[in-house]
């Protein structure tokens, strides 16, 4: 390839994605752009479990729960990585070979029906923006290595020229929203040094997590939300479990591997009624009758309220 990777050195034949994206996870895919930080953290060596202490901040928006990001000051901190807007300045290949060449890397926003990973959901069928942080390109050979969702991709050929627009077809999005990635800044937190800074940061986010129990909000609005959802069409149900209880189990999720790394296996063995229960309402969701979640909202809540408390006491 023209540029060859800033991280490791790696072939997406061979590479081996992070434990949060291996089988037996509860929700092996979070989103699109959590998902492209762990495995970029990932293929740089560093342990992306350190850095989602945040998740304790996860709430109900009043349509959705948060879409969640690990915080660029928090990646800064325990890996050194620096992630910051950047303009679109001609050539968009251009830019990915410019930075990959020193040392850097673009995240960057590419619509799914050119993904060929996406091939069970929207490749070839539906026009979506995914992020993606690019791992190497050759503009000659028309092949870019991507990262997206569960690993380490490569697009070529007919995907390539539509993916950026070439062979004088337009490109079928706006101008994309560009981040990019150094890694050249300050070195990485490693051991202690990197568990006692995300102990910091899990204590400054607990201390900005939701005022109101985040379920007990949710329950309300669902409830008042069921008839519609049974009645609508499978595109709004998609979408809204999409964006209310698939997202609040991913985020627990990620939430309870980071407290099991932190603190150890029982105290996060009390997220566990959440990522069960978001399971439950998703599957009660797809069967589009209606239905009580009273019981499954309730103990949601109940384990919400009773985690907050213990991780208070265990971080003070």
């Amino acid at each position: 390839m023209n540029a060859l990777t800033p991280i490791r050195p790696a072939h997406p034949a061979t590479y081996l994605a992070h434990p949060l994206h291996g089988p037996g996870r509860a929700y092996r895919e979070t989103n699109c752009y959590t998902d492209v930080i762990i495995e970029l953290l990932h293929s740089r060596g560093l342990d992306p479990v350190a850095g989602l202490g945040h998740l304790v901040r996860s709430d109900f928006e009043g349509d959705q729960f948060t879409f969640f990001k690990m915080p660029p000051s928090d990646m800064e901190a325990l890996y050194g990585v620096d992630i910051h807007e950047m303009q679109p300045v001609g050539s968009l290949p251009d830019q990915i070979e410019l930075q990959l060449e020193r040392g850097r890397t673009i995240l960057v926003e590419l619509d799914s029906f050119y993904l060929p990973d996406t091939a069970s959901t929207d490749y070839r069928r539906n026009h979506v923006k995914s992020t993606v942080a690019a791992g190497a390109i050759d503009q000659a050979g028309e092949r870019l290595h991507y990262f997206h969702n569960l690993g380490l991709h490569e697009l070529s050929g007919d995907d390539y020229r539509g993916i950026f627009g070439l062979d004088g077809r337009p490109a079928e999005m706006l101008q994309p929203y560009l981040e990019l990635a150094r890694f050249d800044l300050i070195e990485p937190l490693r051991g202690e040094a990197l568990r006692d800074s995300a102990r910091e940061l899990l204590a400054f986010h607990l201390k900005r997590r939701p005022a109101a129990n985040p379920f007990e909000t949710f329950g309300v609005q669902l409830a008042a939300d069921l008839p519609s959802l049974v009645e609508g069409d499978s595109a709004r149900f998609h979408a809204y479990a999409f964006a209310t209880v698939r997202m609040a189990g991913a985020s627990f999720d990620l939430l309870r591997a980071h407290i099991d790394w932190l603190l150890g296996a029982e105290a996060a063995r009390t997220l566990d009624p959440i990522v069960e229960g978001s399971q439950v309402l998703s599957f009660r969701l797809a069967r589009r009758r209606l239905f009580d979640p009273a019981a499954t909202i309730g103990a949601m809540a109940e384990a919400w309220a009773s985690a907050m408390a213990g991780l208070e006491r265990a971080i003070d």
